[in-house]
């Protein structure tokens, strides 16, 4: 069963999902909403191709982070400087420019070792936690194909290493990944086919394959219900004489009826999936809905209307 530990109670959530739902989207609004609701929050960007800063109208990010805006610092995720960072903490190993042989001989072990990069990169946001630099850890994550190998990095490590610094190393990040008051993956789809299909299928391998808790499923793009069972009835009407709604409107109406007809539709259709959706994941798991934005770019302003249409379904 899900936990019931509010979403941004918690200290860390990864935001996935297939790529081309809005998983950015989401990730730098729920950021952007939990500063605004007074938390020191961390959004960190994962993908080295990630546009995040685009969401906030801001200059390219760096490992270092920055702040963006009012109680919110942003980030992207560089594994060399990460390992860089790991090495001068636990190592104590100096803050060089480059690392040299060391970061060669990393290389040549990630290639070898399963989830030897993974887990540098999850380790980071781990740390920052374990610190407790900010409130909140927001990370926009891989997308579906490769977020449960991310996850399921530190066990896979653990059970390749048995003695020594690195398993006690993995421990902590497990106990942090493992625990749903601190952590938890935010699954981001939109009511279509593809979408709904990998968010179930994601559901039951982070069940069965990581020790991260789902704690809920962004619907994206939801399309609001335009027309009731009423109005529909009317449309069938004017349609079948669209001639004499032609000349009472003194144009052509059949591409308003054409309009009319496929939002109803698509409304229906989409309803059948997230049916689907419902069924196919944990009762216990939130959908949050985000509703469809007919905007042609994706700035601050509709990273704040997807922030304030989020805080609505978190505070209702």
């Amino acid at each position: 069963m899900a936990a019931t530990t509010p979403l941004l109670d918690r200290r860390l959530l990864f935001v996935s999902g297939k790529g081309g739902v809005g998983r950015s989207t989401v990730a730098a609004a729920l950021a952007l909403f939990a500063a605004e609701e007074g938390k020191r929050v961390l959004v960190c960007e994962v993908d080295a191709k990630g546009n995040l800063a685009d969401f906030y109208e801001t200059g390219p990010l760096r490992f270092a982070e920055r702040q963006v805006s009012p109680g919110l610092w942003a980030m992207a995720m560089d594994t060399e400087a990460s390992l860089k960072q790991y090495l001068s903490l636990q190592l104590k190993l100096p803050l060089v420019t480059r690392i040299g042989p060391i970061a060669r001989m990393f290389e040549f072990v990630a290639v070898a070792g399963p989830g030897v990069k993974e887990i540098v990169t999850i380790g980071k946001f781990c740390w920052e936690v374990k610190e407790r630099h900010y409130d909140l850890v927001v990370v926009d994550a891989s997308p579906t194909g490769h977020i449960v190998g991310q996850l399921a990095s530190p066990q896979a490590i653990k059970e390749l290493v048995q003695v020594g610094l690195v398993r006690t190393q993995t421990q902590w990040m497990l106990d942090i990944l493992g625990d749903p008051a601190k952590t938890g993956l935010v699954v981001v789809t939109t009511p279509e086919e593809m979408p709904v299909a990998e968010t179930i299928e994601l559901s039951h391998r982070v069940r069965d394959e990581t020790n991260v808790d789902l704690a809920a499923v962004v619907v994206n793009r939801v399309l609001p219900e335009l027309f009731g069972r009423g109005e529909e009835e009317v449309f069938e009407r004017l349609a079948e004489d669209p001639d004499a709604l032609s000349a009472a409107v003194g144009g052509d109406a059949a591409p308003l009826l054409d309009a009319a007809g496929l939002a109803v539709r698509l409304r229906r259709t989409r309803t059948g999936h997230l049916e689907h959706l419902r069924k196919g994941i944990d009762p216990g798991i939130p959908l949050l809905y985000v509703p469809y934005l007919f905007l042609k770019h994706h700035g601050l302003r509709a990273t704040r209307i997807v922030a304030e249409a989020l805080g609505q379904e978190l505070t209702t």
